[in-house]
């Protein structure tokens, strides 16, 4: 009888062990979720703001990633993990918007990091802040940055640590996990993971959920003092669905892209 060995048997090289590719955000306010990820051998982080993971997630680059939770709603068969995401309660203090004093909003600088964000200002300037708009109001993308009143533009939208840290000057601050709370009376979730087509989510899953254990346990300080948490309920998830709604309605979502939760069941909305 007749044996073939592989060329690694013959020369007696063990194979690499094959790692799943995780995407992250290299924001403070995203540390909680991806403690250790660097340095476990189960997978590759790749960190990179939600926009360039996202594009990452598209191109087939990643077998997860925590991006924006627009993102869901823009391409078809994605997998939402159901317990674990960026949200607030009330306030976001990372998400912050600011608004020049004595002008209607004509003009609406966009962090070019952010996806959900960008949608998120949209449909608060659509309902709770229309009447402090003249329409059309134009919307540019800007590099980040931590001294919004130098741009011309009557708002200016920042996130993560650049939003956190921003200063004001003499302008008005929106902080939008707050203007969310007031227009809904819902939670709003900023990012979540998302498996695309084809992940395997028995290999991820556990990788992901140990990241959230060593989290917990090495006391990541994000920046917001409490306002951002990272364990989903099922209030955050019916605020989640009510923003898919907004999102559609407004356009910025595919209408027919119907994600799948994973981890858990959702109650009624």
């Amino acid at each position: 009888m007749w044996f073939v060995l592989s060329t690694c048997e013959v020369i007696g090289i063990v194979p690499a062990p094959v790692t799943v590719a995780i995407g992250g955000v290299p924001y403070g306010v995203g540390m909680p979720l991806l403690a250790g990820l660097d340095r476990d051998p189960a997978c590759t982080l790749v960190q990179r703001p939600p926009t360039e993971l996202i594009r990452l997630l598209r191109d087939g680059q990643l077998d997860a990633a925590l991006v924006s939770s627009v993102e869901a709603i823009r391409c078809e068969g994605y997998r939402v993990l159901s317990d674990l995401g960026i949200a607030c309660k009330q306030e976001v203090r990372s998400v912050r918007a600011f608004r020049r004093r004595g002008h209607k909003i004509r003009t609406v600088a966009l962090d070019q990091s952010s996806a959900t964000s960008a949608a998120l200002i949209q449909i608060v300037l659509r309902g709770p802040r229309q009447g402090e708009t003249d329409a059309p109001v134009r919307f540019d993308s800007v590099p980040p940055t931590r001294t919004p009143d130098l741009l011309p533009h009557d708002l200016v939208l920042l996130i993560g640590d650049d939003g956190l840290n921003a200063a004001a000057g003499e302008r008005e601050v929106w902080d939008l996990g707050r203007e969310w709370r007031a227009f809904t009376g819902l939670p709003f979730v900023f990012a979540v993971w998302l498996l695309p087509p084809g992940a395997d989510q028995d290999r991820i899953l556990p990788v992901l959920h140990a990241a959230r254990e060593r989290g917990r346990h090495t006391g990541f300080r994000d920046g917001t003092f409490g306002a951002v948490h990272y364990d989903l309920d099922n209030d955050d998830l019916r605020g989640l669905q009510r923003f898919w709604r907004e999102a559609r309605t407004a356009g910025l979502g595919m209408a027919d892209a119907e994600p799948t939760f994973c981890c858990s069941t959702l109650e009624g909305d």
